[in-house]
């Protein structure tokens, strides 16, 4: 497992302090596209659904296929802006989540304003298999590189499981968006509020139980 220290995190979570998930709307358009970019250097980019720029200014929710996602493949959407990432999480990529819960800032998705009751779980998701969040770092805005295969690589522990790294400050999540201790990220990724289709093959992203259409 990760050599992350496990000390006391002194930038930990502080469950009293109020959420700020809205400090990352200030990221303009260009840092978007270029966190799109970051993501196609690690995995292929495949835009399912490509609603017309005034319904996407407007914040309309966004339909995903999701029938053809294979085990392990991400694939990345814009929803207001922003990069949605929607992982098919394999068998062993689900079974390391729970092995490194002490290297985390907030493992239990404790702080408010970034995770929907739904998703207030293990797997930071309604389905374990298929995780959705918004692909923003929770520093400064930028848009995190997934780096989602095991083992060293650059910048990145020799026992690394996969998960996300923010080239800018060095802020490393999980494969559930769950920031490690003392990192520039004081918070998880966000998860979007999303819905399944009925037959479970799409996703309405921006639509669940307090935000409907």
């Amino acid at each position: 497992m990760s050599q992350i220290t496990t000390q006391p995190d002194q930038n930990g979570v502080d469950e009293q302090k109020p959420a700020d998930p809205s400090r990352r709307f200030w990221v303009t358009t260009a840092c978007a596209v270029g966190g799109v970019a970051g993501v196609g250097a690690a995995v292929p980019f495949v835009g399912s659904f490509a609603p017309s720029a005034k319904a996407r200014a407007a914040g309309a929710p966004v339909e995903v296929d999701i029938s053809t996602l294979a085990p392990g493949e991400m694939r990345t959407v814009e929803w207001r802006g922003n990069p949605i990432w929607i992982m098919y999480r394999t068998p062993e990529q689900l079974a390391e989540l729970s092995k490194h819960d002490n290297q985390l800032a907030d493992p239990d998705s404790n702080r408010p304003g970034f995770t929907p009751a739904y998703a207030k779980n293990e797997y930071r998701s309604r389905r374990p298999e298929i995780f959705v969040c918004i692909g923003i770092c929770t520093h400064l805005g930028c848009s995190p590189t997934p780096r989602l295969n095991s083992g060293a690589q650059p910048g990145l522990p020799s026992d690394w499981d996969g998960g996300f790294l923010c080239p800018c400050h060095g802020s490393t999540f999980d494969l559930a968006g769950r920031v490690y201790m003392n990192k520039p990220a004081p918070d998880n990724l966000e998860i979007p509020p999303y819905e399944f289709s009925a037959d479970g093959n799409r996703i309405m992203i921006g639509v669940d139980e307090n935000n409907k259409a």
